[in-house]
């Protein structure tokens, strides 16, 4: 189509997408990097090919979204207008979801959702208990849209926030507006957006940047990339708005190469705004320009941290600098520039068109509106999830994460990515928010929520991060890299059981010694594992070095796996599976382990079928 120069042209275009029929029998098909990686490929040929078949094109669409959120069962299909759910079906199953739900309106029973605590099959989307205690703002329309269709965007008002911004309100009228609404940056340290939009549109200068931070490099998050991958101009939309608002006329998205759907996404979608007359000279036939270009980041971690993100796109090695300056100051190219997280981004459109008193009744006093974390770890239903702030842990994990595996024990809740803190289940009742979050030793953090077991070691998992960490400090300041070195080497120690009480008081001193002294945030929020687990779970540490033991039968070097000959029924399963043939025993008598031999893997322990194989 013709660019659109005006926003009354806008506004007759977006009509006319609007007036297609709401009714229309469609089939919804997730297609983000879950739902690709279990196969919606050959779901969506599949179903293309039985609607042809039944010539049925005309009548029934197949819309391609993004991610729906529940990646435990993705990819998903939706059968509308009835809201028939199917998680994860398979291309064989397409003939009886087309004949039965598409064609005659019925849900196939077998193929329907399951819920263990309900023990029945589950027809909607909105009756299944993943669902029902989120507040989906930000995912609402990804079921709505195909993201590589502006079109689909527009027709579920993508865009009218923009030509409200454009034709009613001045650059300091959207300021107030995000101020009023409490929105808080989604990135990390939860600074008041509207203030920070303040500070860059009145810094001296003529030449101003935004940038989207979507360097999501947390183990076990993948908020931003989903978000990016099902609904990329909701976060462009939100862009514009910003740069509107601070006086910037070039934008920057730093995505991690690793996301190659959400950079190809993204890309169609910046084209698309192009060529529709959103981004670019003189965007809808108003003064104002804006273009957005896409950088890849090589995948550092430390690259999420502003300054560097910066020295990154600037073709610098990604290494923080010293602040103040701040961004918002002296940022990109010396030139004042300021960042927002991903969802930062995609919530300001919501805001514009919803209010900021509609924005600021959602969450508690000082924590406005959602978040979107990623529920994974010990849980069964793992996924992403978009809840109000407030919310409780213990909500999060039982009542939409459906509880721990196998009935076993929750002991630990990690927030924040591997800069958070781990909380105890003795804390399950916590809300969700940035300042009870803090309190309890923890951060926010982009969303990153990962759930362990009895059968997780928090010394191991403290060693894990600070390991993690280590290995992505840049190394430009002291602190965060022998501190980092020798925090690693301590806790190794006490994980092999050579730890001594000692070293408790020194990992401690060293935390605090890195939280006050270490030039960025990745070393002043690096000590927080270890901090949160001495916290909570000083035992552990005590047990490791006076007893030489790991409660929870994962340290290798303190641990032996033998067999209960009482409970053993002679079946020889571990026998078989055993990689060092280091289980032996006569035929259907009990089994032993040879200790010299056996290098604690653990599958015996796996796949002993009667509880015979302990940790001890």
């Amino acid at each position: 189509m013709a660019k659109l120069q005006s926003i009354k042209e806008f506004h007759t275009f977006s009509e006319t997408l609007t007036k297609g029929d709401a009714h229309k029998k469609t089939v919804i098909i997730s297609s983000a990097t879950c739902g690709l990686a279990f196969g919606a490929r050959n779901l969506i040929e599949a179903a293309k090919k039985e609607i042809e078949k039944h010539n049925l094109s005309r009548e029934v669409d197949v819309r391609v979204t993004g991610c729906l959120g529940f990646c435990e069962r993705e990819p998903i299909l939706i059968v509308y207008p009835q809201n028939i759910f199917y998680p994860r079906p398979k291309p064989e199953d397409i003939p009886a979801i087309i004949a039965e739900s598409v064609i005659n309106g019925n849900p196939v029973e077998h193929l329907l959702y399951e819920d263990p605590a309900l023990e029945k099959a589950v027809v909607h989307e909105s009756d299944i208990p993943f669902y029902k205690k989120q507040m989906r703002i930000l995912f609402k329309n990804n079921k709505e849209i195909d993201p590589t269709s502006i079109y689909d965007y527009i027709r579920v008002g993508g865009y009218q926030a923009l030509t409200k911004v454009l034709s009613e309100m001045t650059p300091e009228n959207v300021i107030s507006e995000i101020k009023k609404s409490g929105l808080r940056g989604r990135g990390g340290a939860g600074f008041p957006t509207g203030r920070k939009w303040e500070f860059c549109r009145n810094a001296p200068g003529t030449i101003k940047y935004v940038i989207c931070n979507a360097d999501e490099g947390d183990p076990g998050a993948f908020m931003d990339r989903s978000l990016l991958e099902s609904n990329p101009h909701s976060v462009i939309e939100g862009m514009i708005i910003g740069a509107y608002a601070i006086g910037a006329h070039k934008g920057y998205i730093y995505v991690r190469e690793e996301y190659p759907l959400a950079v190809e996404r993204l890309t169609i979608a910046i084209e698309q705004a192009h060529n529709v007359g959103l981004l670019g000279e003189s965007i809808l036939g108003s003064p104002f320009s804006f273009t957005i270009e896409i950088v890849k980041g090589a995948g550092a971690f430390v690259c999420g941290e502003e300054t560097a993100l910066m020295a990154s796109i600037e073709g610098f090695v990604g290494e923080p600098r010293q602040r103040p300056p701040y961004p918002a100051e002296k940022g990109l190219w010396g030139n004042p520039t300021n960042i927002n997280n991903v969802k930062t981004w995609a919530n300001v459109p919501l805001i514009i068109t919803k209010g900021a008193d509609w924005y600021s009744h959602i969450g508690t006093g000082t924590s406005k509106g959602t978040m979107i974390f990623s529920l994974v770890g010990k849980i069964n239903n793992t996924g992403l999830v978009e809840v109000p702030m407030g919310i409780t842990l213990r909500e999060l994990v039982y009542d939409i994460g459906g509880g721990i595996p196998k009935g076993k024990t929750l002991k630990a809740i990690q927030t924040g990515g591997p800069s958070g803190g781990c909380i105890p289940a003795s804390l399950i009742d916590l809300p969700v928010d940035y300042e009870s979050l803090a309190e309890a030793g923890s951060i926010m953090g982009s969303g990153g929520m990962i759930v362990m077991d009895e059968n997780t070691c928090m010394v191991d998992v403290a060693r894990y991060f600070v390991n993690f960490l280590k290995d992505e400090s840049c190394g430009k300041c002291a602190p965060c890299r022998e501190g980092l070195y020798q925090m690693y080497e301590i806790l190794d120690s006490i994980c092999n059981g050579n730890g001594t009480e000692e070293d408790l008081a020194l990992l401690e001193e060293l935390a605090y010694v890195m939280k006050d002294s270490s030039l960025c945030m990745l070393g002043g929020t690096a000590p927080n594992p270890v901090l949160t687990t001495l916290r909570y779970f000083k035992d552990e540490y005590i047990a490791h070095i006076k007893d030489k033991k790991c409660p929870a039968g994962v340290c290798k070097p303190l641990i032996e796996y033998r067999i209960d000959q009482d409970a053993c029924t002679g079946c020889g399963l571990c026998e078989k599976n055993c990689p060092q043939d280091a289980i032996t025993g006569a035929k259907k008598e009990p089994r032993t382990i040879d200790g010299d031999k056996c290098i604690k893997c653990g599958v015996c322990l796996d796949v002993c079928k009667f509880d015979a194989v302990e940790v001890v």
